[in-house]
């Protein structure tokens, strides 16, 4: 349960605010105990650096962010919101990340007895100019400058990092999601190698990094894929790149520079985005590409597939002569499953392609169910290529069902050599054997 509205939170920290005369600095009122969805973190006193960090955030993305003070390791704390549940609070802090833009939120803890929350428009500017800032920084366009380690506080360190690790465990989530206060040693929201890096103007692409952000454009999760990156000039494959990493796009090597960056993910439509790899980005990209800082932000949001859209399963593979799959078939079909499973209303058609018309053996699956291995008990016959091929659109649809999946949502279609796309004797043969997945219904 949320404690408290920002509202009244920044009600009750007016009213415990200490009275002070003439141009006293007051010291910041402590955070109070819970579970606080941080974004920044400064020294004590910094507190003008603070109120510009959350001016900055409030005014660009909305947000009634605030800030606090733990005295005991001397910071304070930009945060988004304060929360009593622990799972309430990696909620929105996993949120913050996908939504509000902050990567590398994390959540601090407070224990009992330390103070009150502070609101951001409760203090006055630091006095001391001298004073520069210090701060750790969960937002991709901010600079990154970690602060030394506190004196005396290894115990209370190693404490919060056992509660925080077990509570993590018991939750479910993998530690790595979810960045404590721990880790203020890493500059982990910043592109590699560039710990202390102010914003500059917007370079060619070839001199800057970028980030290609897959994600689905439902609900904003992050998807694992790889980006083509095709050199236009030539109509050529230059390299496959990860997306969701910082990283340099290679050299087209062409006269013109102009690259085309497809996203090709199963399960979803295809987006290609055109740019110049030697130029600064036209205004004409502001859609999907964005200058943040120091790095460009490549940005493809993904739909599921529509009604009547077809993709292949190339990454399913099967035994030779056989309908069982090959133990590497396994990560494709979970994109399938996902898919199915995100969506109730879909409906498909599995088509089933083998390399040429002739007849030959078929080794089909027995009582076992052995998906991805020949077992002891697999069934050896003869029959057409068409067989065969509805043999293996068949056995997808088994293991789908199998994983929960309703059998009316699932058709099967054989077509054999019909509809081969390459000539069966050439280097690309094996991919005339493949199942394609067909949209009935959404």
């Amino acid at each position: 349960m949320r404690l408290f509205t920002k509202g009244v939170v920044a009600f009750l920290c007016l009213l415990q605010l200490p009275l002070h005369e003439g141009n006293a600095q007051p010291s910041p009122a402590p955070l109070a105990p819970g579970y606080y969805v941080v974004v920044a973190a400064y020294r004590l006193g910094q507190d003008a650096y603070a109120k510009n960090y959350i001016s900055t955030i409030n005014h660009n993305e909305g947000i009634e962010a605030q800030y606090g003070a733990d005295l005991g390791r001397k910071y304070l704390y930009v945060y988004l919101d304060y929360y009593k549940d622990f799972d309430e609070s990696i909620k929105e802090m996993l949120s913050a990340r996908k939504k509000a833009g902050f990567e590398e939120a994390w959540v601090r803890i407070m224990k009992e007895g330390m103070g009150t929350p502070i609101n951001l428009l409760t203090e006055t500017a630091p006095t001391d100019k001298e004073n520069q800032p210090t701060a750790v920084v969960a937002s991709n366009n901010k600079s990154v400058i970690v602060p030394p380690e506190p004196e005396g506080q290894k115990e209370m360190e190693e404490v919060e990092k056992t509660v925080g690790e077990t509570q993590l465990e018991a939750k479910g989530i993998e530690e790595k999601q979810i960045e404590t206060e721990l880790e203020f040693k890493e500059a982990a929201s910043m592109p590699e190698g560039e710990e202390e890096v102010a914003a500059s103007e917007p370079k060619p692409v070839e001199s800057a990094q970028v980030y290609l952000s897959l994600y689905n454009a439902t609900n904003n999760d992050q998807i694992d894929g790889e980006v083509e990156v095709i050199d236009v000039d030539r109509a050529r494959l230059v390299e496959k790149v990860k997306a969701n990493e910082y990283i340099h796009l290679p050299d087209p090597k062409s006269k013109s520079g102009e690259v085309s960056l497809v996203a090709n993910v199963f399960g979803y439509r295809p987006i290609q985005h055109d740019i110049f790899y030697n130029q600064v980005p036209a205004d004409s990209t502001g859609h999907f590409m964005e200058w943040d800082g120091n790095h460009y932000v490549i940005k493809f949001g993904l739909s599921r597939y529509h009604k009547g859209d077809i993709n292949t399963l190339y990454n399913v593979f099967f035994y030779n002569d056989a309908a069982i799959m090959l133990p590497e078939s396994k990560y494709q079909l979970n994109s399938l499953l996902e898919m199915m499973k995100e969506n109730p209303r879909y409906k498909i058609m599995l088509h089933g392609h083998t390399n040429g018309n002739a007849r030959g053996r078929i080794i089909t699956m027995g009582p076992s169910q052995s998906f991805f291995s020949l077992a002891n008990d697999v069934k050896v016959g003869n029959g057409s290529a068409k067989e065969l091929s509805k043999e293996r659109a068949e056995v997808i649809k088994e293991w789908l069902v199998a994983q929960g999946v309703a059998e009316d949502r699932i058709e099967v279609k054989a077509w054999g050599g019909a509809r081969m796309i390459y000539d069966k004797n050439s280097a690309n043969a094996k991919k005339n054997v493949r199942v394609d997945v067909e949209i009935l219904e959404e």
